[in-house]
């Protein structure tokens, strides 16, 4: 019971929240689902981004170019034109980077089968780098991604270093990977929605307790490596509890 209201306060305490995005409120594409998962009772997201291009502008002879040291001259979470490019490089002084950044989403869970649920149906629908992580203060946080991004730079202290000719070709990679990630998007929607009703026409079957679910297939595959009082490195996190962090295992595929 504890535990219950304790997600409970966590839950209304993160929807209550100013939301502090660069866009200020959820994009279009994945509004209903953020909206079912936050009527649920197992779920609450504390992050989402639908996918988006962008091309940002960083400072030159810097290795480690990070967001928020960069100017973002250009993003839209929809499809681009060749043209919105060229007009956002005009704009450089720096290094800029034409991205593709594909669906993200970060979902607190009320209990780890609910977790090992939402995993199930993420991994089934195309979205297999995502994974769950459990920390030390009871909080159980699934986060759903997937790996076919794009990042290429085009310019270099303010000078382009491609033609118009091979922009057009990127957009044309970066609009065909918006299209197939809105496509999973839409089948992680469907396969959840059947998921939570226990009955799934459409997808395999994403029953947490299933021996075919993909996190037991992981675990008992973790299991065989390591031998039952083994570790591995790479499923746990240590964290300094003095930068806030919590202590966490990590299960990834």
């Amino acid at each position: 019971m504890a535990a219950e209201n304790t997600f409970r306060q966590w839950k209304k305490q993160c929807l209550n929240k100013i939301d502090l995005s660069k866009k200020g409120s959820v994009d279009e594409d994945i509004a209903s689902l953020v909206r079912m998962l936050n009527d649920s009772e197992q779920y609450f997201t504390t992050s989402s981004c639908s996918g988006r291009i962008i091309v940002i502008d960083g400072v030159s002879d810097c290795p480690d170019v990070q967001k928020q040291n960069c100017s973002w001259l250009f993003v839209t979470h929809h499809k681009c034109q060749k043209m919105d490019v060229v007009s956002a490089l005009e704009g450089s002084c720096g290094d800029a980077v034409f991205k593709f950044e594909p669906f993200v989403l970060h979902v607190q869970c009320r209990q780890l089968e609910d977790a090992q649920l939402l995993h199930s149906v993420a991994i089934n629908s195309g979205f297999r780098n995502s994974g769950i992580t459990v920390g030390k203060k009871g909080k159980i946080i699934m986060a759903v991604r997937s790996t076919h991004c794009l990042e290429v730079p085009l310019s270099h202290k303010g000078q382009v270093l491609v033609s118009t000719e091979y922009i057009d070709f990127l957009v044309e990679i970066a609009n065909q990977k918006m299209e197939e990630n809105l496509q999973r998007i839409e089948r992680f929607f469907e396969c959840l929605k059947s998921a939570m009703r226990h009955e799934d026409p459409h997808c395999e079957r994403t029953d947490a307790t299933e021996e075919k679910s993909v996190y037991m297939r992981r675990r008992r595959r973790t299991q065989g490596s390591r031998g039952e009082c083994g570790q591995s490195s790479k499923d746990i996190i240590l964290s300094d509890e003095d930068n806030g962090l919590d202590i966490g295992i990590d299960l990834f595929t």
